[in-house]
């Protein structure tokens, strides 16, 4: 595998970082927040589920910078945006200002989980692509871990006001992305199909493919072999699997935990200053797993992954709500740890690998933006009930549910998911996937 397509794989994978830092870094600032601007349950679910109704609006349109200015400086302009917003949000004077530089961090995060997988998916050769696209994963992994790490050590630093030191952190790798994304090249698609620019594409093919022109054949073919308008329903199976594939990693409860991880450890009993350090074996446990999940995933295969996470799954949620339901707390942190790491060896190693691969090339962008548009309105509608549930519902309840969703998760890889594993971008549509 040659060294540039690693490299720039990687800086583009920083994306993920950004995003990681920033979907985690609200756990330690949301109880005080709550506490500073005395907030409803409801209001205080709304603040934190703001940044995830501006990651669904980032996610849904999200492909259109992707394909009018392409996917480099896209990924530039969402640094831009990262670094703005967190700068917006850690000085933010109440909740109303707060909550609109939380949804400009959203339209980052979501815009960057379209941008970043199809860009590592067009640019990487197809018997790498899962572990290249995973990079993204990693750095998500990466960026939480930060984020809970970061917030652990900065307790007190600003006294009252260290939750604003905890969100302002994110700038300084905001920074510092938009600079390296300086230095990435287009992606040879893109080039080719919307902006027609053979001579370049060719010359950042040379590095990834043997037979050049067949590719370059095969690419400028499958944008006219099929309807370019993603809602028909010759991508009605694309469709779907995506929908339900980012429904179920959403209705795991794996951003009920990420947000308010130190909420649920309090409500098992923990102390505070336990409750945070849990939050930061969860970062470690999320990073170790989802590292294995990328060294297998080309290996054994999406499916087998996320055959293994939703077993896990199912154990650990089990658990968790029993856990609950005796009011028996000694073994609850090592339980999410479980649950952590099913979701990082399946769901969390699989999902952007599979969403942004079973789409053809002239609707990938588009495909990719619907997957995560479902994705994010789960999440947002997650983290806007969950204080309300934690508060009136419990604990055995919550978990419970979650639970119940993965076996019919696991019943969906069972019954519907295809294999995509060494299947070349051009060549998807042939085996399982698009109608004709």
């Amino acid at each position: 595998m040659n060294k540039k397509i690693v490299l720039w794989s990687i800086a583009v994978g920083l994306g993920g970082l950004l995003f990681g830092m920033d979907v985690a870094v609200i756990s330690g600032a949301e109880k005080t927040i709550q506490q500073l601007w005395n907030l409803s349950s409801w209001l205080h679910g709304t603040a934190i589920a703001m940044a995830l109704y501006g990651t669904a609006v980032g996610a849904a349109f999200g492909n259109i910078p992707a394909n009018k200015i392409g996917r480099k400086k896209s990924l530039l302009w969402i640094g831009v945006l990262f670094l703005l917003s967190s700068i917006g949000a850690a000085l933010a004077p109440e909740i109303w200002s707060f909550m609109f530089f939380r949804f400009v961090s959203g339209l980052s995060i979501g815009a960057s989980s379209v941008v970043a997988p199809v860009y590592i998916s067009e640019i990487a050769p197809a018997k790498y692509r899962g572990r290249l696209v995973i990079s993204f994963q990693l750095n998500i992994v990466a960026g939480i871990l930060l984020a809970y790490l970061s917030n652990y050590l900065l307790q007190g630093v600003g006294g009252s006001n260290d939750w604003r030191w905890m969100l302002g952190i994110v700038a300084v790798p905001s920074a510092l992305f938009s600079i390296i994304m300086l230095a990435v090249p287009e992606t040879p698609r893109w080039l080719l199909l919307f902006k027609n620019d053979e001579a370049k594409a060719r010359a950042i093919l040379a590095i990834t493919e043997d037979n050049i022109d067949q590719t370059i054949q095969d690419i400028k073919n499958s944008a006219t072999q099929t309807q370019t308008a993603l809602f028909n329903k010759q991508f009605y199976k694309p469709l779907l699997l995506a929908f339900l594939l980012a429904t179920f990693n959403q209705l795991s409860g794996i951003n009920a935990i990420i947000y308010f991880a130190p909420r649920v450890f309090e409500m098992a009993g923990l102390a505070k200053a336990s409750a945070f350090l849990g939050t930061v074996g969860i970062g470690v446990v999320n990073l170790l797993f989802t590292i294995i999940g990328w060294s297998l995933i080309d290996r054994f295969g999406r499916r087998t992954l996320m055959y293994i996470g939703s077993i896990g799954y199912i154990v650990s949620l089990s658990l968790v709500a029993w856990s609950f339901h005796t009011g028996d707390s000694d073994f609850i942190v090592y339980y999410v740890f479980l649950f952590i790491a099913a979701h990082a060896i399946g769901q969390g190693a699989v999902i952007w690998v599979f969403i942004s691969e079973i789409f053809p090339n002239a609707v990938r962008a588009a495909g990719t933006s619907f997957g995560s548009l479902t994705h994010w309105v789960w999440a947002a509608l997650v983290a806007q009930v969950f204080p309300f549930f934690a508060n009136n519902v419990g604990g055995s309840y919550i978990f419970g549910f979650f639970a119940g969703m993965m076996v019919l998760q696991l019943l969906f890889v069972w019954r519907m998911m295809p294999e995509t594993k060494g299947i070349a971008l051009e060549d998807m549509d042939k085996k399982t996937l698009v109608l004709h």
